[in-house]
């Protein structure tokens, strides 16, 4: 820009590149602005005729025109009459130095953010995190067909109330409770159904419904992380119990407790599953404390080994909330969960989920009613178990084979297998290890408040069965 007259600037601009899904006009703005904050045009600068400086840009006089108003809007611009155009520039907006002053955040946000476990970055050439997707578990097809098949008619919906029930549409709602009591022993009526995001969702609504500064929730110890976050992000003192060999032990409980967070049918992380005379003795417990039991069902329909326990919920719908989600069966990105609960606590999430979330995506919540009532669900659990079944197989023999110090617990259900270290080894030693040869393996200690064994997680369904082997083969090599 040296030597030119601030009226000549115009004469250097160059359309910039353009942004995703930009309109041209945009474009044309966009590179005028930013020559106005970049010095090219400064303030007082007189712009030439139209047609001029939309050949200069290579553009319609029309797309100049429909720019040229919208800067004018922002203040980028003044026009003075038959003396054209005039660059104006705004006066700078403050830009603070970051980190110049910590977020405003409330009690609830900050114990949110404590609540979280960090994982172990990095790239490994076998990965046996918990969490991994498992593309095998999507059934493709018949997922596809029934979204298509859904989307097609939800326009003439009219039999099944409004889509934009609280609760979700009658539809799903009856071939879930068909479903949940025909497969896990549910006792389970379409008014007792809410569809939800999936069991974090679920866990959140009901956090905020029953908790608050001053009550006490209690959960197994270890357990689901998300679980008691959102517990514990309400304020309300999180207790942790014991798990053993039995599941959750009843003498350990808090007598003051509104909510206790199981998984009874699969142990997280355990695998145990917990027995009928506990099972009792907790419902007893809930009756007298006048509390609810969440039961999170998230591994049962995952069942390799036998048959599941019929679900808690079934032996006390008075006093047990049930829990789950089909993003571990069919795909995370289905968002499918559900709760079942009284109808009293229904009537409260029905009006208080307003506030937050509206309503279930309904055209997933379609296409899950209609792989769950046209038996292609029932179809694709029996390929995907036969694969877990298999793979856990595989896994329990190499551990036997190569690592035989290390104490494997196989449980019925679910992605992982629990691992108890051979003493004298411990997490973080056996994670560091696992690292340097290329593993990643899931430590238990952040997922318990009490401590104990030292352990590890290794998820093996989203693994063929070479790259599991290959995996603790790797674990085995001598130091």
């Amino acid at each position: 820009m040296s030597g030119r007259g601030p009226s000549e600037g115009w004469r250097g601009l160059a359309l910039t590149a353009t942004l995703p899904g930009e309109a041209l006009h945009a474009r044309v703005a966009r590179t005028l602005r930013d020559a106005v904050t970049g010095g090219l045009l400064p303030e007082g600068t007189r712009l030439p005729g139209h047609r001029r400086l939309a050949e200069a840009l290579g553009v319609s006089r029309n797309t100049l025109v429909d720019a040229l108003a919208g800067l004018e809007a922002e203040g980028y611009l003044r026009v003075q009459g038959r003396s054209g155009t005039v660059v104006c520039v705004p006066a700078p907006l403050p830009v603070p130095e970051p980190d110049a002053a910590d977020l405003p955040l409330s009690a609830w946000a900050t114990r949110a953010l404590a609540g979280g476990v960090d994982d172990t970055p990095g790239e490994y050439a076998v990965d046996f995190r918990v969490g991994q997707p498992v593309p095998e578990l999507y059934p493709e097809a018949a997922w596809t067909a029934a979204l298509a098949r859904q989307a097609g008619r939800l326009g003439r919906r009219t039999g099944d109330g409004p889509v934009s029930d609280p609760l979700g549409p009658l539809e799903t709602r009856r071939a879930l409770s068909a479903y949940l009591n025909a497969a896990r022993g549910a006792r389970v009526t379409p008014d007792m159904v809410m569809l939800t995001g999936g069991t974090q969702s679920a866990m959140d609504a009901l956090a905020r419904v029953f908790l608050e500064l001053g009550r006490v929730a209690a959960v197994e110890d270890p357990t689901y992380p998300g679980a008691r976050a959102a517990l514990a992000a309400t304020g309300a003192a999180v207790v942790p119990v014991a798990v053993d060999a039995g599941g959750l032990q009843p003498q350990h409980l808090p007598p003051q407790a509104t909510l206790l967070y199981l998984t009874p049918g699969c142990q997280y992380p355990t695998g145990v599953t917990l027995g009928a005379a506990r099972r009792a003795e907790l419902i007893l417990w809930a009756r007298r404390s006048n509390a609810f039991i969440l039961e999170d069902d998230y591994a049962a329909d995952l069942h390799h080994t036998g048959r599941p326990l019929p679900v808690m919920q079934g032996l006390a719908p008075d006093r047990v909330i049930l829990l789950g989600s089909f993003s571990k069966s069919l795909a995370p990105a289905t968002r499918s969960g559900f709760l079942v609960a009284p109808p009293p606590v229904l009537r409260v999430l029905a009006r208080t989920r307003p506030l937050t979330d509206r309503a279930p995506g309904t055209l997933d919540a379609l296409a899950l009613a209609d792989v769950l009532a046209s038996g292609a669900y029932g179809r694709h659990l029996r390929r995907a178990r036969q694969l877990l079944a298999h793979r856990q197989e595989v896994l329990l023999a190499a551990l036997g084979e190569w690592l035989p110090g290390w104490q494997a617990w196989g449980a019925a259900s679910g992605l992982h297998v629990y691992v108890r270290l051979p003493t004298g080894l411990t997490e973080p030693q056996a994670v560091q290890m696992a690292a340097r040869r290329g593993v990643a393996l899931s430590p238990v200690a952040p997922l318990s408040a009490l401590g104990g064994a030292a352990a590890v997680l290794l998820a093996f369904a989203h693994l063929a069965p070479e790259d599991i082997r290959v995996g603790v083969r790797r674990l085995a090599l001598t130091p």
